[in-house]
């Protein structure tokens, strides 16, 4: 029983640890780069043409502060060009963005030097650490833009470089290089269009909602029937790709776990058995029919295993409520998690799958593992099994 609730107790911790982690991860990727929701263009995540627009946001604006659910939303503008130095030259990703950037996304906790972009900036810019590095520019230095504007006209001009931000993850880094939206919108000729409208919700599992609701009354608009409405699994495909590599690699490590709880189930059992074969060779020798015999143990290893199992899911369960209220502190990991703009504290995610996985396992692997030496009961003769045999 104390191995069956041990396993229980720590596959209910260890999958709500890992489910978790996943919650941090995708919040901290959801503020970084693409929101929970985007509305788009048809087809723009997939052309990234620039005359693919959002031509009247406001509209949308306006349904977006009657929508319950939706914490806050800003528009953002991109366009691949050319960034030069006096030395270098590298294609990029510009992003124009809005005040309100600030309280959608991450990127301002994320400035190692400089400052961020402030409301009546101009011909500012924030790039990424790598780029700069290859660019061999500093704060304060300026940039050449190159592209192509929305109207078929060469786009370009001059940024003087405010802030550099470094988010850890070296293709962003490498990419990405910030300037305000009204300025973007002059030097691209996007005539006060954007490419995308970026939403945040109060909860990952809003997202579904609060999207099948915005296409709703997007498509009924006249005029915005072009427009599509995008959640962060669509955006970040490759994201919820490696969360399931992740989470099968952490089965395999919690099978083995079962597997051994299995064989000391295993060796517990068939012990109980050998040390009282004379017992149940006196039983048989009285009157006690093999199915008898196999139906007490058979009540006995049931017993054993769900006791265990609900011991294992009440022990788990408190454990993990304890740590998911006031979190689970990683000695040397809070300067790095301050640093990438994430949760200093890890906080596992109780839900009623990590109970049912966790303790389910457990409690089907240790009874079938019960079950073979109790169906050796059958084979037992009472003359051999009272002479020890």
């Amino acid at each position: 029983m104390c191995a069956i609730t041990f396993a229980t107790t720590l596959l209910i911790f260890m999958l709500s640890f890992q489910f978790g982690n996943y919650q941090t991860i995708i919040r901290a990727m959801v503020k970084l780069r693409t929101g929970h929701l985007q509305v788009q263009a048809e087809r723009y995540l997939e052309k990234r043409d620039i005359r693919m627009v959002v031509p009247d946001p406001a509209k949308i604006s306006r349904l977006l502060d009657g929508m319950s659910g939706v914490t806050a939303y800003t528009y953002r503008a991109n366009n691949f060009s050319l960034v030069s130095s006096k030395e270098r030259t590298y294609g990029v990703l510009v992003t124009g963005i809005d005040p309100r950037e600030a309280q959608v996304s991450s990127l301002p906790r994320i400035v190692r030097k400089g400052q961020y972009l402030s409301p009546g900036d101009g011909n500012q810019a924030l790039i990424g650490s790598i780029l700069a590095k290859n660019l061999q520019v500093d704060t304060g230095d300026e940039l050449a833009l190159l592209g192509q504007g929305r109207d078929g006209s060469i786009a370009a001009t001059i940024v003087k470089v405010k802030g550099i931000i470094s988010s850890g993850q070296d293709d962003f880094d490498r990419l990405s290089v910030y300037i305000p939206l009204p300025f973007f919108q002059d030097t691209y000729s996007m005539a006060g269009a954007v490419h995308a409208m970026v939403v945040n919700v109060d909860s990952l599992s809003h997202v579904p909602r609060i999207k099948e609701a915005l296409n709703a009354v997007i498509r009924s608009l006249p005029g915005e029937g072009g427009l599509r409405v995008l959640d962060w699994n669509e955006l970040l495909p490759g994201l919820m790709q490696a969360i399931k590599i992740d989470l099968y690699s952490g089965f395999i490590f919690y099978l083995i776990l079962v597997v051994v709880t299995a064989f000391s189930i295993l060796n517990t059992f068939l012990m109980a058995i050998f040390e009282r074969k004379r017992e149940f060779g006196v039983m048989m020798a009285l009157g006690g029919t093999p199915g008898r015999l196999t139906r007490l143990l058979l009540l006995e290893s049931i017993f054993m295993t769900g006791l265990g199992s609900l011991l294992g899911i009440l022990l788990g369960s408190l454990v993990t409520w304890y740590f998911q209220s006031y979190g689970l502190h990683i000695p040397g990991l809070d300067e790095i998690a301050r640093y990438y703009g994430m949760p200093e504290r890890v906080f596992p995610d109780l839900s009623i799958f990590s109970v049912a996985i966790g303790g389910g396992l457990v409690l089907v692997i240790s009874f079938l593992t019960a079950l073979f030496p109790t169906l050796r009961i059958r084979r037992l003769r009472p003359v051999p099994a009272m002479a020890g045999r």
